[in-house]
Formats: structure tokens, C-alpha cells, sequence
């Protein structure tokens, strides 16, 4: 296959470029309507206890938890008659809104909770009705009127539907601004890595086919699965990354095999023959530990593994296609500029930067390998520490509303009352008649030191007494066969207490068979499920990317080697971002942010799947060229030194500019988007670098042979299904490789 798509762009190389070209902008077109389809949620899964309830509160009650917030501030104070007055007009007209039910107030319950520490600021609570995408759409309406003076009263829209809005549309404006970044200055980096600004041109035009084609693709999955908005954010930068790094190593190949001599065609041939197996299986491990996510049962892990395969996928197969033919169709002189041709004029030199240090570290191994293990170590320590939350407003920046609001009621108010804990009873027969069993569990939970408040049927609660007596709005509360209790929480419902609350309640002696939801119960079956669902996702990482570097280099213990550096780098990743997201440390390098003493729960995980990936992918590039050298001499030290030097300065290029692709989300005001511009790069960064240049090295040295060993019924397998980038039609197996190469 390989040989026919080479033939093609030698002998139709217009032919290929047009066709290509046309592919590209249908696909374009057809993902033009990508956003429109996408869905703002994602986080949650259908299949917990807290999505049940959340179900059953909005099937059989028609409530949920309040997702809308608005304060009310007044320098008469909340409780002046006119302000009063103002503030029941202000309940009513919310009421009167559509799609907004559940509508409480100060001035309507005479709640304390819900009146300021001063007495100057009060809340109005309510519901936004419908699916994610939907709350989203009417909190960006309602802002609009509840937003200044309204009744004479200085009000500010928040709560959480409002929080996810500004949540998502900052992300996307800050991935533009990061795009805006990173394109200029990848241009200016890719014309002084080829000395020629077509040559630079090239890459380019691969990220943004490739983006042009998965776009497409991703607007066609949307019909048969649903898909999370952050989608386009991810793919879109690692389709640059990968597009640049695949193209990158054809170049530098193609370029290599010119120095030796060889005619366009023939370089051509050449370079898709070897390179083009290393995109292959590179796109494959890609595909294998990216596609690891889809183990975790919620959309946005779903809808981040599938962009992610086709975009690795599509990166590799436009490389392969349109690589060779822009560069048979500019031809080496165009291609390689003033300086470029002189580069091409000889062989890369083997006695370069990566040779003379992997020699250096070959010579030394247990020193080198010590060091570099002690500093990624130290850099790793942080990491034990490591917690991890859902996200809420204080991931936005403080110009956000929403933030503003959550701020001014963590601080000013007694406790939560958006965030709240609900407890619901199925098939209870007639409530009315169950008021004593209602009465007794409401007075049993509100025991409880985190609960400040219950309400029920019968009334509300708090300190294991009742407090208020039923009134109206209590009616709420119940329907023909079913009841429900709502705890007003005292804690913080995305921290340790508000988890603890929620085991307690689950545990708690009841009357009648309940099931508990609300954001705090939301948050720990996340982190139930995940910690059910993660070690499956990381067996398929792992014996997935085991069985792909095996058929890459018939050795047993170089895929264990590589997996396990990439678990070292990533330890080392993970330390960095506890150090400064989780620990508040370097902002002054990385911007502002919110110090919430936990990490965003995206960040970690999306950072395991790209970053091993991308690590697994350099490993390929490496461990390909040196398997080839090996295969040419037997000599072990010899190979990995050439092996280094001739994928040297490819790897560094490729992880320079994949790393300023990410780098960019380091300028978001949005701390879980920050996160991800700090991790990913520094995981590139440190795997190309001190994993590459020492460690790879020093293993290596040390492993001696035993490097290449596989048991007898392994290296079958190798001979008959394993690939190399090795050229097969010019090299001749070495007797050290005989039975391992195919």
C-alpha cells in the first residue's frame, strides 16, 4: 500500500494535491455545522445514584436543585419596606419567567440562610428547566435582565447554569487566543529549522488539512453518539502537533536520503518505505492509548477518544498522501531553500549533539541514570499530595459573573443554599399518611454537623429539631407516592466534608428505601466511578502500547522500558501541577488563578491519555531507527547512538513545537484550561529531553543484549506479524537479528 500511494505522488502528484484539496474543503463544509451539534455537557454519567435521583426529582416533582442564582445587594439593607417590597416584585417577575420554576427568595421564606452576614445583600433561587445545552441558552438570556437595576434593586445573575456558560465560552476564547499564539511563531520556528519558508509552509498545510478532515468526521459522529464541546479544543491542537510531527520526520528522512545521493523518486520510495511504517504504528499507539478512554463512562472522556483517534488517524493518512506529493511537486531545490540546500549536501553527522551524548551517557550509565532519576523524583513528590475536584465556579476568572456571585455568597451568606443535598423515597404509598417516619429523618439528618438545614413535607430542621412548620411551598416536597428531603449543606460540597456528608447520609437509617443526589453526591460517585473504570483504562494502555512497541521491535523489555519512562515523565508532570495548581506556587510565570487546593478532575486525566501517548509516539520514532541500526550492525551501543543522533533533532523540533501548541492554553483565565497548557507541554518536554538523551541511553547500556530478547514463542509472533521502518529491500538481516525481523 505504501508502495502505491508513493507512486502516486511521483507520478500524479497535481493529481494527488487536487483531489486531496477538494476532500479537504467538503469536509470543511460538512463540519461547519460541528458546533451547533456539539452538547456543553458531558461530565456527568447516566448510571450513578445521583443521576438517578436527579431523574427522578425532574420526572416526579418536576424540581431539581436550584441552577440559578441572583443577588440582591442594597445599601438600605434587605429587610428596608421599600426594599422588601422591591424584592417580592423581583421574586415574581423571576417566576413569571419561562422555563424557570422552584423560585424562592429571602422575602418569600424569611430565611436567614438566605439574607447576608450585613443584611444588605439577599438571594433569589430557582430553577432553569431542560438538558445542559438548555440551561446554558436561557441563563445567556436571562442574564441580560437580571443584570444591573432591576425594580430599583442592584442585582447579578449567577449560579451554576451561568457558571458553565461563562465556564465554556471563556475556553473557546481563550483556545483562539492561543491559536492566535501559536501559529505565527511555529512558522517562524518551522523557516529556521528548514531554512525555507515553503518548506515551512508544508507542515502547515498538513495540520490544517488535517483539521479540515476531522472536523468533517466529527460532525458525522454526532449523528450516532453525543458529543462534548470540548472536543474541537483538544483535537484541534493535538492535530496541529501530530500533523507537524509526522511531517517533520518524512522531511528530514526524505532530506537524508537526498544527501546520499539518491534521486527524488528514489528518496521518495525510500523515505514512505521506513518513515511511513513509524507514522503507521505511531497513528496506531496513538489510536490504542487515546482510545483508553472510552473505559470511563461519561461523554466528554467518550467524545475526547474518538476526536482524538480520528485525529491521529487523520494526521498520519494526510502525511502519508499529501506529504510526497508537495514534495515531488516543489522539488528538492524549491524545498530546501539557500541554507537547506546546503544542509542537504551531506548526510546528517553521525558524530553529532545526540551521538556525543549518548556515548557520554553509555560511558557512565549509573551515574547519568541516578541523576536524572533523583531530579524527576524530586520533581515527582508533590504528586502524593495530589486531590482532585469537580469543577465549580472558582476555575473562573474573577471578571467572570458567575464567580462573582459564587464569591460574594461563600463569603456573606451561612452556607450554600444552591448547593444542595437531595434525599428521594420511591413508592412510599401516600406521604400524608408517612409524616411521622418524614418528621423522624428529617430530625436524624439535620444531626448532622455539615447539614445546616432540612426541608421536607413536614417542615424544616436543623440541630435534630424541627424549626419551621410546613407551609405552602412544603407541598413541593411530594406527590401521589413519593417525598423528597433537601439539606442545606454547611461545608464546602466539592471538598472531603461534603463527600463524607454524603457516604453518612447514604449509610443513615431510613424509614423507606432512599436514593441521594445534589452536587456533592454528583462528586463522589465520579470519583467512585472513575475509581472503579481508571485501572481498566490504564490495562488497556498499557498491554495495548506493550503489544504495539513488541511488533515494532520484536523485544520484550524495550516496550517495558518505554512504558515505564512514560510513567516516570508523567509522575514528574503530575508533581509540576500539584506544585503550582494545587499548591498556588508560580503564578507570577503562569498567570492568576484560584487556589483551591485541588486539581480540576479533566486535568489529570486528560493529561495521562495525551501526554503517554505522545510519549509513546517519540518512542516509536526512536526506538524504529534504532531497531533499524541494529538490524544493520548487531552492535548494540552503535545503534542506539546513531539511533539518537539521526532522530535527534527531528524529536526536538517535533517536541518544541508540539509542546508551544499546548504552551498556548497556558494564557487561559480558566484554571483547568492553564492546567492543560502546563502539563502537556512539560510531559513533551521532559520525554524528549532528559528521558531521550539519559535514560533511553542509559538502559540501553545497561541491558546490553538482553535489550533485544524475546522468549521463542514471542519472537514467532514477531516474525510473521511484527514491522520495522527498516528498509527491507537494501538492508541485509544481521545474524544478532535473525528470527526477530520481518
Amino acid at each position: 500500500m505504501l508502495n502505491r500511494i508513493a507512486d502516486l505522488a511521483i507520478n500524479r502528484p497535481k493529481r494527488v494535491l487536487l483531489i486531496t484539496l477538494i476532500a479537504a474543503l467538503a469536509f470543511a463544509a460538512l463540519g461547519a455545522g460541528l458546533t451547533s451539534r456539539l452538547t456543553l455537557g458531558g461530565y456527568e454519567s447516566p448510571s450513578t445514584e445521583s443521576a438517578r435521583a436527579a431523574e427522578a426529582l425532574e420526572d416526579r416533582f418536576k424540581q431539581g436543585p436550584p441552577n440559578l442564582v441572583i443577588l440582591v445587594e442594597d445599601a438600605r439593607g434587605v429587610d428596608a419596606p421599600d426594599v422588601a417590597r422591591a424584592g417580592a416584585q423581583l421574586t415574581k417577575q423571576v417566576a413569571a419567567e419561562e422555563g424557570v420554576s422552584d423560585v424562592v427568595s429571602y422575602w418569600t421564606t424569611e430565611s436567614s440562610a438566605m439574607r447576608g452576614k450585613d443584611k444588605k445583600q439577599a438571594l433569589v433561587l430557582g430553577r432553569i428547566a431542560g438538558d445542559f445545552d438548555t440551561v446554558q441558552d436561557r441563563a445567556k438570556e436571562l442574564k441580560k435582565t437580571y443584570s444591573g437595576t432591576v425594580h430599583g434593586l442592584e442585582v447579578k445573575l449567577g449560579g451554576s447554569g451561568l457558571m458553565w456558560l461563562e465556564n465554556l465560552e471563556t475556553a473557546a476564547d481563550d483556545a483562539l487566543k492561543a491559536e492566535a499564539f501559536f501559529l505565527p511563531v511555529v512558522l517562524v520556528l518551522l523557516v529556521l529549522i528548514f531554512g525555507s519558508f515553503l518548506a515551512a509552509l508544508l507542515p502547515l498545510a498538513i495540520a490544517i488539512t488535517t483539521t479540515f478532515v476531522v472536523t468533517g468526521l466529527l460532525f458525522a459522529v454526532t449523528f450516532f453518539l453525543e458529543t462534548a464541546d470540548m472536543v474541537t479544543m483538544v483535537t484541534t491542537f493535538l492535530g496541529l502537533g501530530l500533523a507537524i510531527d509526522y511531517s517533520l520526520l518524512f522531511i528530514t528522512r526524505y532530506r537524508e536520503e537526498l544527501a546520499d545521493g539518491a534521486a527524488v523518486p528514489d528518496a521518495i520510495r525510500t523515505t514512505m518505505r521506513t518513515v511511513g511504517r513509524t507514522v503507521i504504528f505511531s497513528a496506531t499507539t496513538l489510536a490504542v492509548a487515546l482510545g483508553s478512554m472510552l473505559a470511563l463512562p461519561f461523554t466528554v472522556f467518550h467524545s475526547l477518544a474518538i476526536g482524538s483517534v480520528l485525529t491521529g488517524l487523520t494526521a498520519a493518512a494526510t502525511t502519508l498522501v499529501l506529504v510526497p506529493a508537495l514534495l515531488v511537486w516543489m522539488g528538492p531545490d524549491r524545498l530546501a531553500g539557500r541554507r537547506g540546500r546546503k544542509r542537504t549536501a551531506v548526510r546528517a553527522d553521525s558524530e553529532g549533539f545526540w551521538h556525543k551524548l549518548a556515548m557520554f551517557v553509555m560511558r557512565r550509565p549509573v551515574p547519568s541514570l541516578l541523576a536524572v532519576l533523583a531530579f524527576m523524583t524530586l520533581l515527582a513528590s508533590p504528586a502524593l499530595d495530589m486531590k482532585v475536584r469537580l469543577p465549580d465556579e472558582q476555575i473562573l476568572p474573577a471578571s467572570a459573573q458567575s464567580a462573582q456571585v459564587a464569591t460574594t455568597v461563600r463569603d456573606k451568606f451561612d452556607n450554600r443554599e444552591q448547593d444542595t443535598l437531595q434525599v428521594v423515597a420511591s413508592d412510599i404509598g401516600n406521604p400524608t399518611t408517612r409524616t411521622s417516619d418524614i418528621d423522624q429523618y428529617a430530625k436524624r439528618l439535620s444531626q448532622n454537623e455539615a447539614v445546616a438545614r432540612v426541608d421536607a413535607l413536614t417542615g424544616g430542621y436543623s440541630n435534630g429539631r424541627k424549626v419551621l412548620e410546613p407551609d405552602p411551598t412544603s407541598k413541593r416536597f411530594a406527590t401521589d407516592g413519593d417525598t423528597y428531603l433537601s439539606l442545606v449543606l454547611d461545608v464546602d460540597p466539592y471538598g472531603d466534608d461534603g463527600a463524607q456528608l454524603v457516604r453518612t447520609v447514604r449509610d443513615t437509617a431510613a424509614p423507606f428505601e432512599v436514593i441521594v443526589g445534589g452536587t456533592p453526591a454528583v462528586s463522589v460517585d465520579t470519583f467512585d466511578m472513575l475509581g472503579d473504570r481508571l485501572p481498566i483504562a490504564l490495562t488497556i494502555l498499557v498491554i495495548g502500547s506493550f503489544i504495539i512497541l513488541f511488533l515494532l521491535t520484536g523485544s520484550v523489555l524495550l516496550p517495558i522500558k518505554a512504558i515505564a519512562l512514560s510513567a516516570l515523565s508523567l509522575s514528574a508532570t503530575f508533581g509540576a501541577l500539584v506544585y503550582i495548581l494545587q499548591e498556588g506556587h508560580l503564578q507570577w510565570l503562569v498567570g492568576d488563578f484560584v487556589v483551591t487546593g485541588a486539581l480540576t478532575w479533566l486535568v489529570p486525566i486528560v493529561v495521562i491519555a495525551i501526554a503517554f501517548a505522545l510519549s509513546l509516539d517519540y518512542a516509536v520514532f526512536i526506538l524504529s531507527r534504532i531497531t533499524e541500526e541494529y538490524r544493520k550492525t548487531g552492535r548494540n551501543e552503535e545503534a542506539v547512538a546513531v539511533g539518537l543522533e539521526r532522530t535527534g533533532r527531528v524529536v526536538t523540533y517535533a517536541a518544541l513545537l508540539l509542546a508551544l501548541a499546548f504552551v498556548g492554553l497556558t494564557f487561559s483565565s480558566i484554571s483547568y484550561v492553564k492546567g492543560l497548557g502546563i502539563g502537556l507541554p512539560l510531559a513533551v518536554l521532559l520525554d524528549a529531553t532528559l528521558v531521550r538523551g539519559v535514560l533511553v541511553p542509559a538502559f540501553m547500556r545497561l541491558l546490553g543484549s538482553a535489550n533485544w530478547w524475546a522468549p521463542a514463542p514471542l519472537k514467532r509472533i514477531h516474525d510473521r506479524f511484527g514491522i520495522s521502518e527498516s528498509d527491507d529491500t537494501t538492508d541485509e538481516k544481521t545474524p544478532a537479528m535473525a528470527g526477530t525481523h520481518s
